[in-house]
């Protein structure tokens, strides 16, 4: 008897198939998931198919030791895989691709993925923009690569104020304080015909000027530093307070009081920055009474203080040797406007009251912080503790450091440790 043929479903019959369900067993390390695929017929049916899906291996981020935050390793490999991948498949990069991978070596600061990246770049023949140009600059410094920076900076036909600034930011974090001065002079040759800019090139231009006057004051070029402020006033920038704060630093640092008072005279509208950069200014050149006088002359003139008034004044009182009576009246200050709960200005009365022995008060102080209590404050109250000779009151303050997740100072630890000896040597003697 013959076998009758199996019978093949027709197109039709086909489509009309109700849905299906393909498993597959997964594993251990599987799990599954229904994917629906539409049929294209105009019925409304479609075949599901249940796949095991594996979990992707999650491969950890090894961060160095150096600097927690940074994973060069995964970084470097990352951007290199993707400028291979898309090399090998001949996929053009864009100049946005390029300044994306330019901010991520810049943030990691990996030297090496930045030279990698830059020869590529220049590989791909790409018309850079001065904007990408600048990118470049700043992922070099911020690499440490100064001589890399160098090179592409001499090559430049076209410069803006955010190359210099960038180029002198470098040398400046470099330590190279004369080649600071260099680029300043060289950048005025370079923008002679200019003697006018708008709003943008003039806060460039002003942070410029600031980090030159820091480096005349570290080289103590009081000639240049004299130019610069002329300078200033040429460009028209007198009543910026924040140059004029850098020019009063400039001349204190020089050791030109007379210049520092001129400027502050000159300031039309005296506010609590320039009064407080006048008390900074004292408490650097260690004129303490000098910087209490500004404070209590500064409250004549109905100028309103803030926490960074009073964190600085507090410093001149911590070293008037005054037994902490010029600091008990900026206490009461402190109280008066509210600011007892500020975090710096905490710390400062901490350190106040230790240094001046009176460590009852700086307990209290302390003790008002609470859960507030950042690492300045434990290592102003340590200090204070190893100051006055409370060797059993430091130990237990460096165990509440340990339990509360906070490590001292190492210098504070060796201290603490001579304090406690030289107690112990005089109960024997004793």
């Amino acid at each position: 008897m013959a076998l009758p043929h199996p019978q093949h479903p027709t197109p039709q019959q086909t489509i009309l198939t109700p849905l299906k369900r393909l498993h597959i067993p997964p594993n251990k390390q599987t799990s599954k998931k229904i994917v629906t695929i539409p049929t294209s017929s105009a019925s409304n049916s479609s075949i599901q198919i249940q796949l095991a899906l594996q979990r992707p291996q999650h491969t950890p981020i090894h961060k160095t030791s150096e600097d927690p935050n940074t994973c060069k390793p995964l970084i470097r490999s990352t951007i290199s895989d993707v400028l291979g991948l898309l090399d090998s498949l001949k996929i053009p990069i864009s100049l946005d691709l390029y300044a994306s991978f330019i901010q991520e070596c810049t943030e990691t600061r990996d030297s090496l993925i930045a030279i990698e990246l830059h020869n590529h770049i220049k590989s791909s023949r790409l018309r850079l923009s001065l904007s990408i140009i600048n990118r470049l600059l700043v992922m070099y410094v911020s690499c440490f690569l100064i001589e890399y920076a160098q090179k592409l900076f001499d090559k430049m036909t076209v410069r803006s104020s955010c190359t210099w600034a960038v180029m002198i930011a470098g040398y400046f974090e470099h330590g190279d304080y004369g080649k600071v001065v260099d680029l300043f002079l060289e950048m005025k040759r370079w923008d002679r015909a200019k003697t006018e800019c708008d709003h943008q090139d003039k806060i460039v231009i002003s942070w410029i000027v600031m980090c030159v006057l820091k480096a005349c004051a570290k080289t103590m070029n009081m000639e240049l530093g004299k130019q610069v402020h002329g300078w200033i006033i040429k460009m028209g920038c007198v009543e910026n307070l924040l140059l004029s704060c850098s020019l009063m630093s400039f001349y204190w640092k020089v050791g030109c009081l007379e210049g520092s008072d001129y400027i502050f005279d000159q300031v039309t509208y005296q506010n609590k920055v320039i009064w407080t950069a006048k008390i900074v200014n004292c408490c650097n050149e260690k004129r303490y009474q000098e910087a209490i006088n500004v404070f209590r002359e500064m409250g004549k003139e109905g100028v309103k203080k803030n926490s960074f008034t009073f964190s600085s004044v507090l410093k001149a009182c911590a070293s008037m040797m005054d037994g902490g009576c010029c600091g008990q009246q900026v206490h009461a200050n402190v109280i008066k406007l509210g600011l007892e709960f500020n975090e710096h200005v905490q710390c400062g009365l901490i350190d106040m009251y230790g240094k001046c022995g009176l460590v009852k008060y700086a307990t209290k102080v302390f003790k008002i912080c609470g859960n507030n209590r950042n690492v300045a404050c434990w290592n102003a109250m340590l200090t204070g503790y190893i100051q006055q000779g409370f060797g059993i009151e430091a130990i237990k303050l460096v165990y509440d450091m340990k339990t509360a997740c906070l490590q001292p100072k190492e210098s504070l630890l060796n201290k603490v440790i001579i304090t406690c000896g030289s107690n112990l040597i005089e109960k024997k003697k004793s």
